[in-house]
């Protein structure tokens, strides 16, 4: 148990000593950029009652009933490792109503939140398979992060306006205006994605199982092979590496993912983990839940506007670097993209050809030297 005392709904927890958070506020481990978005959304007058009016427009009712006839549902009977790791998780967070988890038959490790009135967790056997306890502890308290956010609301919405997209992919107008709503549901839901890592991070208390857990993730069950170290290099390279073209590709590579790359994910989960934020967690200093209705929606917008704008200053990223420059009012813009796209043709210009001397021509000796792709 998290700290020796009973909870409603979360008895027979594992024995390992952890901190736990009462009344904690999903504020307290968000992302600046998912904050501000979520607090905007929960201010809006009306919001909830809209959302579940979609509800019988969207296939939530018919995939709890596809998870309850075709999935093993968690419980003291099934998985019961995996149910106590659950209602620790939900202990940690001071998570009141323990949401349904299902294990789902799929060799692709994968796990989600989703549903309108009420989340449901599924978790893959791929993924059971793959990770250890504390890594899978991590998942599950990533997940619950999910449900205390209120993510599975959106995720859901997500799902279903990506299908939506593919339906009506024949008219263009509206398959336009559908993918423009996922491609910025899909950034935010990004970034809603390290908020989990960083729930995930608090409830299982253990950073190299975090990690471990996201390097199994993207390199398979041979940790003997791997290092935290080099996977987090990884990382780095991928930030600072190339130039202008590979910024480009970068962004057309994430476009249509709804997670950010592993070793990115990994990188910003110790980068967290290192800062003062998650000590103040730790310490019991967060942000509590019957403050949310006092959140100003400006104040979040500022911190996310910050947050990106911090990004770009210590990003090593070729574009984002060319941004700041361009923000810091740098001269020679032309010269430094034609830099950053390693040149725009493959020969060098020639230098300005001075008065011929009468009596000589130009040898091949003495021409310009020839870029070489």
């Amino acid at each position: 148990m998290s700290d020796g005392h009973e909870h409603s709904g979360h008895g027979n927890v594992p024995s390992r000593q952890r901190r736990r958070f009462p009344g904690i506020s999903s504020r307290a481990y968000e992302h600046p950029a998912d904050r501000s978005a979520l607090v905007a959304l929960r201010k809006l007058s009306g919001f909830d009652t809209v959302f579940k009016a979609l509800s019988g427009l969207l296939p939530e009712r018919s995939l709890r009933l596809l998870f309850l006839s075709d999935s093993v549902r968690v419980s003291d009977q099934q998985f019961a490792h995996l149910n106590d790791m659950l209602r620790d998780a939900c202990y940690i967070l001071d998570l009141e109503k323990v949401p349904p988890m299902y294990v789902n038959q799929d060799p692709q490790p994968n796990a989600m939140c989703i549903g309108l009135d009420e989340p449901i967790i599924v978790v893959t056997t791929g993924l059971v398979e793959l990770l250890d306890e504390e890594e899978m502890r991590a998942v599950i308290g990533h997940e619950v992060g999910h449900a205390l956010s209120g993510h599975s609301v959106y995720r859901t919405i997500l799902l279903f306006l990506t299908s939506l997209a593919v339906r009506v992919a024949w008219i263009p107008l509206g398959n336009f205006a559908i993918m423009a709503i996922v491609t910025a549901l899909r950034e935010w839901f990004r970034k809603s994605e390290l908020s989990a890592d960083r729930a995930g991070l608090l409830v299982g208390q253990d950073l190299q199982a975090s990690m471990r857990g996201l390097m199994k993730i993207a390199g398979g069950n041979h940790l003997h092979e791997m290092n935290v170290d080099a996977f987090l290099e990884q990382a780095e390279e991928y930030e600072a590496g190339g130039d202008l073209r590979d910024s480009v590709l970068k962004i057309l590579n994430v476009l249509p993912r709804s997670h950010p790359f592993t070793t990115v994910r990994a990188a910003e989960l110790k980068k967290w983990a290192e800062s003062r934020d998650y000590q103040r967690i730790m310490d019991g200093h967060y942000a509590r839940r019957d403050e949310d209705t006092d959140t100003s929606v400006r104040d979040s917008f500022r911190e996310s506007a910050s947050s990106y704008a911090s990004n770009v200053r210590s990003s090593k990223d070729p574009l984002m670097k060319l941004v700041n420059d361009i923000a810091g009012g740098a001269g020679d813009l032309g010269d430094r993209v034609r830099r950053g796209f390693g040149g725009f043709t493959a020969t060098a210009p020639k230098p300005p050809r001075g008065p011929e001397t009468p009596g000589t021509s130009e040898t091949p000796d003495d021409r310009p030297p020839r870029d070489e792709e």
